[in-house]
């Protein structure tokens, strides 16, 4: 018989006040899927925090993660992509869980039809600058795709979870594990090549050992890829124009660490764990190698190594 996240959440002891977290952020979910199905996805005229033109169904999605999160009276503060400033939750509905969260991942690629994600850290805290990523208690990400699935973690492994026919996200796969080596590849920022003959090398390596592409220009979509065929590296480094790369730490590359460290998979900047890498500003950005354990730890000997 089918189990349903909830159930699944209770069956592995999780807190009951994180247990109800994750399932709003579920239930949300479900909301921002149907206005990316009805609603409009042009510019919002407006722009985020880093000076990147905001679509409608960026602002939409945020709005309906920030209510739906502050009314769930679960959790003490809030920082999102598209804010400047971290949100804090009124006294009389404030809980114990600080979110980080990307509302739309990839919402660019919305208007072509492609997958795009949501992507969300938890911690057990009331603030948020000077977390490291190995503190959150939980990290998931929902992908909007030709169906809408979650794949979440407690710490107690990497779990996907299907919304079926009657709106209830059931578990479909449990303990997701990725395998040492990878064969698919996803190279992130391939604008560094000309400026970066390492990472030239490094895809000219994967290409030349008959690695498979599969980028599809999302980080949700990419690493969900990697987690459901047990196998895969992601990079985006840094260049001469953006030596800090491109991803942020906080709504992006911690959570994701969580995710792929739990599945037995390793997620670094080149040279440190992306999980013990403090947070010193929201807007903090870092480069990230992650993945299947050899191929990452390969790619950080030949970005690194004079050898290369």
């Amino acid at each position: 018989m089918p189990i349903s996240l909830d159930k699944h959440l209770r069956d592995s002891a999780v807190d009951h006040d994180l247990r109800h977290l994750i399932v709003k952020i579920a239930v949300t979910a479900k909301y921002v899927h149907h206005a990316m199905q009805t609603g409009d996805l042009g510019l919002a005229g407006t722009s985020n925090m880093y000076g990147e033109a905001q679509l409608a169904l960026d602002v939409l999605a945020n709005q309906l993660f920030v209510k739906e999160l502050e009314d769930s009276h679960y959790a003490t503060c809030l920082a999102s992509e598209e804010m400047e400033e971290e949100h804090t939750i009124p006294h009389e509905k404030r809980g114990k869980y600080a979110v980080v969260f990307d509302p739309l991942d990839g919402s660019s690629l919305v208007d072509a039809n492609l997958a795009i994600g949501s992507i969300f850290g938890i911690y057990e805290s009331d603030d948020i600058i000077g977390l490291k990523g190995d503190q959150q208690v939980a990290s998931l990400i929902v992908v909007y795709g030709p169906r809408l699935t979650l794949i979440y973690t407690t710490k107690n492994g990497v779990h996907e979870c299907i919304l079926n026919a009657v709106g209830e996200f059931i578990v479909s796969r449990e303990n997701i594990s990725l395998d040492k080596k990878a064969k698919n590849f996803a190279p992130g920022n391939l604008r560094a090549v000309s400026s970066e003959k390492k990472y030239a090398a490094l895809v000219n390596y994967w290409m030349n050992n008959h690695y498979t592409l599969r980028y599809s220009g999302g980080m949700v979509p990419d690493i969900n890829h990697i987690l459901l065929k047990e196998q895969g590296v992601f990079t985006y480094p840094g260049y001469e124009k953006l030596p800090e790369g491109k991803l942020r730490l906080l709504y992006e590359c911690a959570p994701m660490a969580l995710l792929v460290e739990q599945a037995g998979g390793r997620a670094t900047d080149g040279k440190k764990r992306i999980l013990d890498i403090a947070v010193e500003r929201l807007d903090q950005r870092t480069p990230i190698f992650i993945g299947s354990e050899d191929d990452v730890i390969l790619a950080e000997k030949m970005m690194h190594d004079e050898a290369y």
